[in-house]
């Protein structure tokens, strides 16, 4: 069975006709299945949705408790029959609950990536390989020029910067759901002990990683009033906050980004950013490579990101390769005009 017999490209999104279900579905859908929380996968309206519990919640916290009209939590492993297919959630090593869709029949097993990495967090559960006889992969940074440098070099670029101005507050712009909670757990990891300062829109998000046993430490919403008085501390906001006049009340601010894109060094300087620091929630070309193949898949279907680079790579070694060009996903850049924010 060819993968396109399992799953099809409708402009909804992915649609599997056996199970007539969607994944990640672009439109209000009679049944979806959600990889995780993120706003470019995880839209309100549909009628059911199957997720794990922590997409769920986080489903809920950001659109409100009747986001669908009906839900089913999901464990990691667990297997269910949806019509004529068995369907099962494995850890994607996203954010928070985020999961990797195994489609089965008979005669095939298909797996969803969703977004994914598999460089260590201590915020979600780690990746887990799938072998698949066909595997829909992201390529968010999908360019061989996107090579992560270890996670405790970048950490240790903004620590140093503290320590070298212990005047100015160093306002880091991360997405608010999954990377801005990751960056508190390296900062943990690295030995910073003293309190972190979170803006109000990252409270909720944050608030629910605690609440789900994610150890952060000391975490403080900034109030008004404390803006002048954060020399030498750490304030965690979204990427846009930094160019606000939220922003100009600290201490000679120095203004850091955590993002793969930060690679990029044109695209640092376009944002004002004085620290890029290459920190990824998504594989690096590498790991792309490395995955497709220890899949061992014979299909591969490629979405999001520079998906043309990974098709060349995967049909020059034998496989059979397509582009999706699927319209209405990508980076959480996404993320920060949406409900969160505004919240």
């Amino acid at each position: 069975m060819a993968a396109s017999d399992l799953l099809t490209l409708t402009s909804a999104g992915l649609y599997c006709p056996q199970g007539d279900f969607f994944i990640d579905p672009l439109r209000p859908s009679p049944r979806a299945l959600i990889t995780h929380g993120h706003s470019d996968h995880a839209r309100a309206g549909h009628d059911h949705v199957l997720a794990t519990r922590e997409t769920l919640g986080i489903m809920a916290l950001r659109y409100g408790e009747q986001f669908a009209a009906g839900t089913q939590a999901v464990r990691y492993g667990e297997r269910v029959t949806v019509n004529d297919v068995t369907v099962s959630f494995h850890p994607a090593g996203h954010v928070l609950g985020s999961a990797q869709i195994l489609i089965e029949t008979k005669a095939c097993r298909l797996v969803v990536s969703g977004d994914y990495k598999r460089a260590a967090d201590p915020t979600c559960a780690p990746f887990e390989l799938i072998p698949c006889d066909a595997f829909i992969t992201e390529a968010t940074f999908g360019l061989p020029v996107f090579r992560h440098p270890p996670l405790q070099q970048e950490v240790e670029k903004l620590l140093r910067s503290c320590a070298l101005f212990p005047d100015r507050a160093h306002l880091l712009g991360a997405y608010s759901l999954g990377k801005a909670q990751r960056v508190m757990a390296l900062l943990r990891q690295a030995g910073w002990d003293r309190p972190l300062y979170i803006h109000g829109a990252m409270e909720k998000i944050t608030r629910f990683y605690q609440e789900h046993g994610v150890d952060l430490g000391d975490v403080r919403k900034v109030a008004a009033a404390d803006r002048p008085t954060l020399g030498g501390e750490i304030i965690i906001c979204p990427p846009s906050a930094t160019q606000d006049l939220w922003a100009r009340k600290f201490p000679d601010p120095v203004i850091a980004f955590a993002s793969g894109w930060m690679r990029i060094r044109a695209r640092a300087r376009q944002g004002g950013v004085h620290l890029p620091l290459v920190i990824s929630d998504h594989a690096d070309w590498d790991e792309l490579c490395q995955t497709v193949t220890e899949t061992g898949c014979r299909e591969v279907w490629v979405t999001h990101g520079a998906e043309d680079a990974l098709v060349h790579w995967a049909a020059q070694r034998g496989l059979q390769a397509r582009p999706l060009h699927l319209i209405g996903y990508g980076d959480e850049e996404a993320d920060e005009g949406g409900a969160e924010v505004s919240a």
